[in-house]
C-alpha cells in the first residue's frame, strides 16, 4: 500500500495490533481503517476519540460497554447496535485495532 510507504509504521503484533498504543496517530487510524475496509465517518471518529481518551486516562482499552454507554448519550437504546454497525467485523477486530489499542484478551464485547 502506498500509505504504508509514506507512513512510518510502528511495531505491530502478529495480528496487526499496535505493540505500543502511545505510538498511535490519526494517520495510523486511517491506514488501519483502510486495511479493514472501513470508511471513517464522524461517528467512527467519535468512538475512536472516546477510546483514545479512555486509554489515556486508564492505560487500558475500554471494554465495549463503556463505548456503548458513551454512544447512548447521543443514540439512546440503539447505541449497542450502532457500535456494531460502525465496526461490522467486531469491536475488538476493528475498533480496537483502528483506535490503536493492544489486542484485548478475553473480555466481553458488550
Amino acid at each position: 500500500m502506498e500509505a504504508a510507504a509514506t507512513l512510518n509504521l510502528p511495531n505491530l503484533d502478529e495480528e496487526g495490533y499496535l505493540v505500543e498504543p502511545g505510538e498511535w496517530s490519526e494517520a495510523l487510524a486511517e491506514y488501519f481503517a483502510q486495511k479493514e475496509n472501513v470508511k471513517l465517518t464522524d461517528a467512527h471518529w467519535d468512538v475512536i476519540r472516546f477510546m483514545r481518551e479512555f486509554y489515556e486516562e486508564n492505560q487500558i482499552a475500554p471494554d465495549a460497554r463503556y463505548v456503548i454507554k458513551h454512544l447512548s448519550q447521543r443514540m439512546g437504546a440503539d447505541a449497542r447496535n450502532a457500535l456494531f454497525r460502525l465496526f461490522a467485523y467486531g469491536y475488538v477486530q476493528q475498533a480496537c485495532k483502528i483506535a490503536g489499542m493492544k489486542r484485548p484478551r478475553a473480555w466481553s464485547t458488550g
